[in-house]
């Protein structure tokens, strides 16, 4: 589901003007050392290979969002183990001219079960990376997968 119903609601109201959004970054690895690996997608919209990454419903929990999201993009089940990083991103507008801007929360998730693949159209591949040589990735969401890869026992925050 590349847009939830609730945004679309909100757009009905307000049109393109920017929203905030509160967005998750789910960071799955499976493995231990030297063999571990991370959940890589495509992105349908740009070509980009990033994490799992979507929009918190309404009451919704945010790592029950992250898992949700890996489980509907990738149909892989994963448990969010650890909150990362919190940091706000740059507003963006989006080629119909509606415009966002997300408060992300990365989180560190550990794979549970299933083989990934593009569930839900949002992707056009998903599949398991060796951390020890990921492919090339946006800045930040290279940023993100370090900040959930680097183990640290509390969160980064931006200041």
């Amino acid at each position: 589901m590349p847009t939830p119903d609730f945004v679309l609601s909100l757009r009905e109201k307000v049109g393109n003007d920017l929203l905030w959004l509160t967005g998750v970054t789910a960071v799955v690895t499976r493995g231990e050392g030297d063999d571990r690996e991370l959940l890589v997608v495509r992105r349908a919209d740009n070509g980009a290979l990033t994490p799992v990454t979507g929009i918190v419903d309404p009451g919704e929990e945010p790592a029950v969002a992250a898992e949700r999201e890996v489980l509907e993009e990738a149909d892989v089940v994963a448990v969010a183990e650890r909150l990362a990083w919190v940091q706000t991103l740059e507003p963006m507008t989006y080629p119909n001219g509606d415009r966002a801007q997300y408060m992300d929360l990365v989180f560190a998730c550990r794979w549970v079960s299933g083989d990934p693949y593009p569930a839900d159209g949002e992707n056009t591949e998903a599949f398991w990376a060796p951390v020890t040589s990921l492919p090339d990735m946006p800045e930040n969401m290279r940023r993100r997968v370090d900040a959930a890869l680097a183990g640290e026992v509390a969160a980064r925050f931006e200041r």
